[in-house]
């Protein structure tokens, strides 16, 4: 489909008011986005687990009005820090959905897990906000639910790259990729071909540490541009994206842990190798990723990790083997955990809407 396609052609009359509430999951890329050119659009494409637990509830009410206005509130509380860039994503999406601009709206967001950490918080954010626009949209117009979620997650790109995957659900392709049919830069693709070991793997996320990152995953991308690795960067997400569908085909675990390591530690290693260069992870990260190495090899359960861009570490692991990794946590991880805390976490189905009324 072309991106003209999703513009909104309708003269129908719109609700005088109501509500809207959806729940979108975060996710966690397997192959890493880390670049992106104007206006959102990857310099490689990614392939992401969809999350279940760690999602966002947002309701927006919403009213007919002569100027357009918004408000925003997060788990209950005014927080201006989120309004530019709720204000550039509104500019961005208003020749998409202009019929929202004819409303007074109110935005109430609720996060099960702490934002700015190296969970993906703006992920789940902006789809669940892309996916109440889409929702009114559908209300409106008729349109399709395959259509609504391909609107959504085009949308959501405009306000976070990565939370055009939260949509779809067990994984998800954002970027275009040569190998993968109708895999576009402008929004995702669900991908649903994978082993059964992988349906409901675990993800249980080790909080290294809970407080806002001292450089954004925005200013980040954006030292890509002049990266001196940065074109040997591109060409090997192209390769582990490629490499990684056949393995969540096939399930072989030994190389989807070292194609997951590898791309953890490469993301990472892009941002040491920066001009300037910075350092997200911890002193905790380290330590739990040489735990993890060590467990593994004295243990044969398959036990990885991943990493965000963040301190925090994803464990990733067969559900079979939940009981022992959850033992290994208390005995050996949880002392590297910001008091003590990690949230257990597995692949989810995506976004979805919970309910709606209009009047």
């Amino acid at each position: 489909m072309n991106p003209s396609n999703l513009k909104y052609n309708s003269k129908q009359e719109l609700p005088i008011s109501g509500e809207i509430t959806s729940q979108s999951p975060s996710n966690i890329a397997l192959v890493k986005y880390w670049g992106k050119k104007p206006v959102q659009i990857p310099t490689n494409p990614s392939l992401s687990f969809t999350l279940k637990n760690c999602h966002t509830i947002t309701s927006i009410k919403f009213v007919k009005s002569e100027g357009f206005s918004f408000s925003f509130k997060i788990n209950g509380q005014l927080n201006p820090d989120f309004l530019p860039k709720l204000d550039a994503f509104f500019l961005r999406i208003k020749d998409w959905v202009p019929f929202i601009f004819e409303y007074k709206i109110e935005i109430n967001t609720i996060n099960t897990f702490p934002h700015s950490s190296g969970i993906a918080s703006s992920a789940s954010g902006f789809s669940a906000l892309s996916l109440a626009i889409s929702q009114l949209e559908q209300k409106i117009t008729g349109l399709s639910n395959t259509d609504k979620y391909l609107k959504a997650s085009f949308l959501s790109r405009l306000g976070s790259g990565s939370a055009s995957r939260s949509l779809y659900g067990p994984c998800a392709i954002w970027g275009f990729h040569q190998d993968i049919k109708n895999s576009c830069n402008e929004w995702a693709l669900e991908y649903k071909s994978i082993h059964h070991v992988f349906e409901n793997y675990q993800d249980t996320i080790l909080l290294i540490d809970k407080g806002i990152k001292k450089v954004s995953s925005s200013v980040g991308h954006n030292l890509m541009h002049n990266h001196p690795f940065s074109k040997k960067r591109y060409h090997q997400a192209n390769q582990h994206l490629k490499e990684l569908v056949a393995i969540l085909k096939s399930g072989d675990l030994e190389k989807f842990i070292l194609l997951t390591e590898s791309e953890a530690l490469t993301l990472h290693a892009m941002m040491m190798t920066s001009n300037p260069y910075f350092i997200l992870m911890k002193e905790g990260t380290l330590s739990t990723i040489e735990k993890i190495w060590d467990f593994r090899t004295n243990s044969k359960i398959p036990l990885s990790f991943t990493l965000d861009a963040g301190a925090n570490v994803h464990l990733l692991y067969p559900k079979d083997y939940q009981q022992s990794v959850m033992n290994f946590i208390k005995s050996d991880l949880i002392v590297f955990c910001e008091n003590q805390q990690y949230i257990c976490d597995e692949v989810g189905s995506g976004a979805k809407i919970l309910n709606e009324s209009y009047a």
